[in-house]
């Protein structure tokens, strides 16, 4: 388990805005066909990398979700859109949420809800 400590930034906050953040895409995870969408995030205060995932299936309302976690620099070379679900699975904490979830944001971890 990849342990990550918290350091009391706004972002840490799983109700934390967009804004907060530099984006960049990372790509598409076309596995089982999710077409998730993986960006990479830099906090714009404490310059902490995250990794966000997000899918949503439009044939079923309500099924779009999120989830993001802190990734190392030197870890963050490593990860991939096909892999960035087994990265934050090991994590020791993310945040999640979205419609499927009905919440703008909750701390969780372990196994990720991502497939329809």
């Amino acid at each position: 388990m990849n342990k990550i400590p918290k350091i009391g930034c706004a972002c840490e906050k799983p109700t934390s805005d967009y804004t907060e953040y530099r984006s960049s895409e990372l790509g598409i995870d076309h596995t089982n066909g999710r077409y998730a969408e993986v960006t990479i995030q830099q906090c714009k205060l404490c310059q902490r990398i995250w990794i966000r995932y997000f899918v949503e299936f439009e044939h079923l309302s309500k099924s779009g979700r999120w989830y993001k976690g802190i990734v190392s620099k030197k870890d963050r070379l490593q990860i991939t859109p096909e892999n960035a679900v087994d990265y934050l699975e090991s994590l020791e904490w993310y945040v999640y949420g979205g419609s499927f979830f009905e919440t703008t944001g909750i701390l969780g971890s372990g196994k990720m809800n991502v497939d329809a």
